[in-house]
């Protein structure tokens, strides 16, 4: 017999998500579950998968996974911590304004900014302190100003690696609307400097700290949005001197607000969460096997 489970599809500045609540329901393969139900025409239509569950340590109080549309693991995604802000509070899975989610990144801690009606207006998420070196997702020396140079088929890019966990290869470009992401993000993704892969950020500073961003996400491709990308490109604005420590985001589907705090060095990120909608899907194969 088929096995269905219950979803919630959000999105974070359009950048989107299928919700499962594991503490009701069990996805064994969340892998392949990710790559049938990401699937745009045969699917549900998605840049992944996000499972939230209980946390397994006193340090938090809830857990996320979250898996690509391609399947495979990430390690924190800033649009789908938003999300998870949102989904707990106004689900009734907990009336506290300040969340400690856990993540393979660390704990992330949520602050739920709520309106008179009790909705989940915003969320501000403390990213931790970025990391500018990480043998294990950089495998060259970045220059005097933080910058390396990528050379792929067709192109020389100069940009700027930021680890928010996940690792980012940021790269300012003179026309970003321009760019063909697909092209050249593919390309860096899989460039041998990172060993883990790498998320692409091409940005342009638009206006006094306002940067216009486009995202290639590590095992996704082309998204409306990035929160740790969006978190990445702050700061190598910053430390290249194109920018100062906060900064409006703008990207695909939507503005995200960025704040490098020169107290605990940590990245603030706000921005909005949004439900789109509900339903039951059929777990895949492997998991309907008795």
């Amino acid at each position: 017999m088929t096995r269905t489970i219950h979803f919630t599809k959000m999105h974070g500045a359009g950048n989107d998500y299928i919700y499962v609540n594991t503490m009701k329901e069990h996805v064994g393969n969340p892998e392949a579950a990710a790559i049938q139900w990401s699937a745009p025409h045969t699917g549900i239509g998605s840049d992944g998968l996000v499972l939230i569950g209980k946390s397994p340590v006193p340090e938090a109080d809830f857990s996320m996974r979250i898996f690509n549309a391609d399947g495979s693991e990430a390690m924190m995604c800033g649009n789908a911590s938003r999300c998870i802000g949102k989904y707990l509070y106004e689900k009734g899975m907990t009336n506290a304004t300040e969340i400690r989610l856990l993540t393979l990144s660390g704990v992330k801690v949520l602050k739920l900014h709520v309106d008179e009606d009790n909705k989940v207006e915003s969320v501000t998420v403390d990213m931790l302190e970025p990391a500018l070196e990480n043998k294990a997702q950089l495998a060259v020396e970045p220059d005097g100003n933080h910058e390396i140079e990528i050379k792929v088929e067709g192109g020389v890019f100069k940009g700027t690696f930021v680890s928010m966990g996940n690792p980012h290869f940021v790269t300012f470009v003179n026309d970003v609307e321009g760019m063909d992401i697909a092209k050249w993000g593919v390309l860096m993704e899989h460039h041998p400097a990172f060993p883990e892969r790498c998320n692409i950020e091409f940005a342009q500073l638009t206006g006094e700290g306002v940067l216009r961003t486009r995202v290639w996400e590590r095992g996704s491709g082309i998204t409306m949005a990035c929160g740790t990308g969006a978190c990445a490109t702050a700061v190598a604005a910053a430390v290249t001197g194109r920018n100062g420590r906060q900064a409006t985001i703008v990207m695909d589907g939507g503005t995200l607000e960025i704040a490098w705090s020169e107290d605990d060095n940590h990245v603030y990120m706000s921005g909005p969460a949004a439900f789109a909608f509900e339903g039951d899907i059929a777990l895949p194969e492997e998991d309907n096997r008795e």
